[in-house]
């Protein structure tokens, strides 16, 4: 794929059906919990979990709280709202990722939805000793730089908006190059926020795209999305391999 010219920004008929979409994915992922006991079973190293442009550790909550029951050391990032680049975040997840790297003695697994996926990617790149393995929700590391363009994305304008509160440092660039790590990007051609083609990467020997059926605002908590998540996080360090696709149902 490439450039933007394959991209145009989801309807706004699409956007307006996120609230309620992810309403219903929050019910369905309650209703699954109870299989998660059928989930594989974690190794104890620690996964970041990162939230999505203007969310908190609390929209990350049930995800953590799943990770945790089922052996890891899910963290949140502990930043307060996800404003966009701001010269606190991207200090604070530098050490994030150095004290959960230097706490478990083990690489660290990131987890990022929407532009938090843009953070763990860079930070993929700038840690690659300390990070494990990146898995995306709704990524849109395609898009062109500095989300340039309304007509690109639902959440343009806003970005752009907070702007000013953004680190000079920062490019805003999000890269679809290979990360030096292994890669899953979780994506759903429903996206109401952003064009869900910018969530896809170049397939290859240690990444790949998995497509669910969702929301972009309910895909941190979308029961299948959470199922590749926890097979992806399950695989032996050093032993990764693409995600075999399974009955998606909730339970069997």
């Amino acid at each position: 794929m490439s450039g933007s010219s394959a991209m145009t920004r989801p309807p706004r008929w699409l956007m307006g059906l996120e609230a309620p979409r992810a309403t219903v994915e929050l019910a369905a992922f309650a209703a699954c919990s109870p299989a998660a006991v059928l989930a594989p079973r974690g190794d104890g190293h620690g996964v970041l979990v990162l939230p999505g442009f203007m969310a908190a550790d609390s929209t990350t909550r049930a995800l953590r709280l799943l990770l945790r029951g089922l052996g890891y050391d899910a963290r949140g990032w502990g930043l307060g709202r996800n404003l966009g680049p701001t010269a606190a975040v991207l200090d604070g997840m530098g050490a994030l990722v150095r004290d959960a790297h230097t706490s478990t003695g083990r690489a660290v697994s990131l987890v990022g939805i929407s532009l938090g996926g843009v953070y763990a990617r860079e930070l993929a790149r700038r840690s690659p000793v300390r990070v494990r393995q990146v898995i995306t929700l709704a990524c849109p590391f395609r898009l062109p730089p500095r989300y340039s363009g309304p007509h690109l994305s639902n959440a343009s304008r806003l970005y752009r908006a907070l702007g000013p509160l953004h680190d000079a440092a920062w490019r805003g660039t999000p890269s679809a190059r290979p990360l030096p790590v292994p890669s899953t990007s979780i994506y759903t051609r429903s996206d109401g926020i952003v064009p869900w083609r910018s969530c896809l990467g170049d397939e290859g020997p240690t990444s790949e795209n998995v497509e669910v059926p969702g929301s972009h605002c309910g895909i941190g908590h979308n029961p299948l999305v959470v199922r590749v998540v926890a097979d992806r996080l399950a695989q032996p360090e050093g032993s990764w391999a693409p995600y075999r696709r399974r009955d998606t149902r909730c339970s069997r």
